[in-house]
């Protein structure tokens, strides 16, 4: 009978427990999100595997996933290249507070940039691609007070300070450019769990941004004059892969050795650094390149860069040693098992399943991108890829039947192409003067014979004159800031995406 009890007594006891431990969670659902944060770090986030499910917001599209973690965290790391790592992870700082505080913070906090009206070509900005449509409006609100410096807002819509952490892990990923900011922000949020301040951290080149981004710019070309001179993807990638390992050394005592800059203009960093340099300078020319978190050894960052329809992974860091080497380059996730194991919202992003032939990989094709993607590299348009069917002859017409049908292929209306750069000058003029101050996002349609004449323009720098500083004149601004990105139509014609800041 005593030992009935006792048994009683200790299912009594497991319950109470049980249940306890559930209010807790329930009481504070921002605990239970780390907990299991906590949990999946542990186990190296092998989210993409297994069919187990993302976490809430995060939506990774077709195509994406499928990675497969190891089975047991990388240990087997080569003598040559240990202690070459140094990432630091996004991470958050937590506060709870009272809905008292919360109101108080209401009333001198606001949204800041809300980023509306921002758009992100998903082949380029994968972390984005993988969050719904709610966290999508909150990345191109904290993307928008990054650009403006802003320290402290409220998000634009509800969500749980496990979100935030996501939202703000997908920006940094996404954004080599944003150099300035840092991996870490704070988060307020009330019991339920809900997210009432994000407050993110800058680095030093905020102190001085305009001068900062004038180096980063001026550095970066550097490496891109020459990787344009080449045609083949392939090519480029490799002449930007030996362009690092010449610039930069690891240094894990270098400043702001998260960032890109500190490995172009700098020339000294960690992992990240060499991550985020080589991601951007991918990035502007036109193949895309993201910047992938996990452990080797030590936290660690490498990059996934999309050659044609595959997807490779690269580690520049560990291929800049004494010699420089090739042996972390253009390689399958299988064959990086023994020593990269990716982490975070890393897992989600494209299996990396067949590596290139033997030698330098450059001799897979063209893997030119096609049409439907916008191309971040503002000196380059989109490679077109025309129909492999064999053509018809055809009867000779006049030039004025060919341009009717060259835009009618395109979708194009003939009033609203831009034939003269008079005429493109003019139409952006008007449009920056409408749009007002702040975030402006604007698009005109060119002929691919303008285009040249374009691209020296801002090359040069001659678009100020052109329609720049009388449009700034009469909004009376001082600053601008200008990302151009270029998507070919087909048929003779460009659509120019301008993406501006002034203030």
């Amino acid at each position: 009978m005593k030992l009935i009890k006792k048994i009683l007594y200790f299912i009594i006891g497991i319950l109470m427990v049980s249940c306890v431990g559930i209010l807790i969670c329930a009481l504070n659902p921002t605990l239970t999100g780390e907990l299991a944060e906590q949990v999946q770090r542990l186990q190296g986030e092998p989210g993409g595997q297994g069919g187990e499910e993302a976490p809430p917001g995060v939506r990774p599209g077709e195509g994406n996933g499928g990675y497969q973690a190891p089975e047991n965290m990388p240990q087997d790391v080569p003598e040559s290249v240990g202690g070459l790592v140094g990432n630091r992870p996004v991470t958050g700082q937590e506060e709870e507070i009272s809905q008292e505080e919360a109101d108080n913070l209401g009333s001198i906090l606001a949204p800041g940039e809300t980023g509306a009206g921002n758009s992100f070509s998903e082949e380029y900005y994968p972390y984005y691609a993988m969050l719904d449509e709610t966290l999508k409006q909150v990345y191109s609100q904290v993307y928008a007070n990054t650009l403006h410096l802003n320290t402290s807002f409220t998000p634009v819509v509800a969500i749980t300070a496990g979100q935030a952490k996501n939202v703000v892990e997908a920006v940094y990923n996404d954004h080599p450019e944003l150099f300035w900011l840092d991996a870490e922000f704070s988060c307020k949020y009330l019991k339920t769990g809900i997210c009432v301040e994000i407050s993110l951290e800058y680095n030093e080149a905020a102190d001085n941004l305009e001068a900062a981004q004038s180096s980063f710019l001026a550095s970066a070309e550097k490496i891109l004059s020459g990787a344009r001179e080449l045609s083949d993807p392939y090519e480029k990638e490799k002449y930007v892969h030996d362009a690092l390992l010449q610039i930069a050394d690891y240094d894990m005592s270098a400043g702001m050795n998260q960032s890109a800059y500190s490995a172009l203009v700098r020339g000294k960093s960690v992992c990240a650094g060499y991550s985020k340099a080589f991601q951007y300078l991918l990035q502007q020319l036109g193949i895309p390149c993201y910047f992938c978190t996990g452990y080797a050894g030590g936290d660690h960052a490498w990059n996934i860069v999309k050659l044609g329809s595959t997807f490779r992974n690269v580690d520049v860091t560990w291929d800049d040693t004494e010699p420089a080497t090739y042996d972390y380059y253009n390689k399958s996730d299988e064959a990086f098992a023994a020593t990269h194991a990716r982490t975070d919202l890393s897992v989600w992003l494209p299996a990396c399943v067949e590596s290139p032939a033997e030698g330098d990989g450059t001799t897979e094709g063209t893997g030119s991108i096609v049409d439907d993607h916008i191309n971040p590299n503002p000196q380059k348009p989109m490679e077109w890829q025309e129909s492999e069917e064999p053509e018809e002859e055809e009867p000779e017409i006049s030039e004025e039947e060919k341009r009717r049908e060259n835009l009618e292929k395109a979708g194009i209306r003939e009033e609203d192409v831009l034939d003269t750069l008079e005429e493109y000058y003019e139409d952006c003029e008007k449009q920056l003067k409408q749009a007002g101050t702040g975030d402006i996002l604007f698009t005109n349609v060119i002929p691919e014979s303008l285009w040249p004449s374009v691209e020296r323009a801002y090359s040069t720098g001659s678009h100020e004159k052109g329609y720049v500083e009388e449009a700034l004149k009469e909004l009376d601004v001082d600053h601008f800031v200008i990302q151009l990105q270029v998507q070919r139509l087909g048929g003779g014609y460009y659509n120019l995406f301008h993406s501006i800041l002034t203030y």
